[in-house]
């Protein structure tokens, strides 16, 4: 990530700046906590900071964090994590749960009721990884900040 100069009031901005850490409760109102901390967090990024942030930006990494988070809630037992990250032109999403099977997207089947959340996720991003980690594994998609043509 290329460091800002200035913040407002002219103190330079730190990688720790743009980034936020959410530890998610156990319980099904995570993922509106996690949807609601994704917005927060683009505005913050936004006005605080300056950097260009689209409506549909806030949109989709909303999206992306409610399927993420909801299939970490559905599969891993435990507490999760969520980590929202400017990186260059995107804000990058984490969510660490503590299963260590690795999710797979299933093949397109439009006659499929449910289970489409990363085919939904890997169609609206612009980059997708799961690594294990040494206890669970870590989700991260990277959404772009702006809808400048070609992305």
């Amino acid at each position: 990530m290329e460091p800002l100069e200035s913040a407002p009031g002219g103190e330079g901005v730190r990688d720790a700046d743009l980034q936020e850490i959410i530890a998610l409760g156990e319980d099904g109102s995570c993922i509106a906590e996690a949807r609601h901390r994704a917005a927060g967090f683009l505005a913050r990024v936004r006005t605080e900071y300056g950097l260009p942030v689209s409506d549909r930006a806030v949109d989709l990494t909303q999206l992306v964090v409610s399927e993420l988070v909801t299939n970490a809630r559905k599969y891993a037992p435990g507490p999760l994590l969520m980590e929202l990250r400017i990186a260059g032109d995107l804000v990058e999403v984490q969510v660490w749960d503590s299963d260590p099977v690795l999710p797979v997207a299933r093949a397109a089947d439009p006659g499929r009721v449910g289970q489409h959340g990363l085919e939904i996720v890997m169609a609206v991003a612009q980059g997708f990884e799961v690594q294990r980690e040494p206890v669970g594994k870590r989700v991260t998609a990277r959404i772009a900040l702006s809808d400048e043509p070609g992305r």
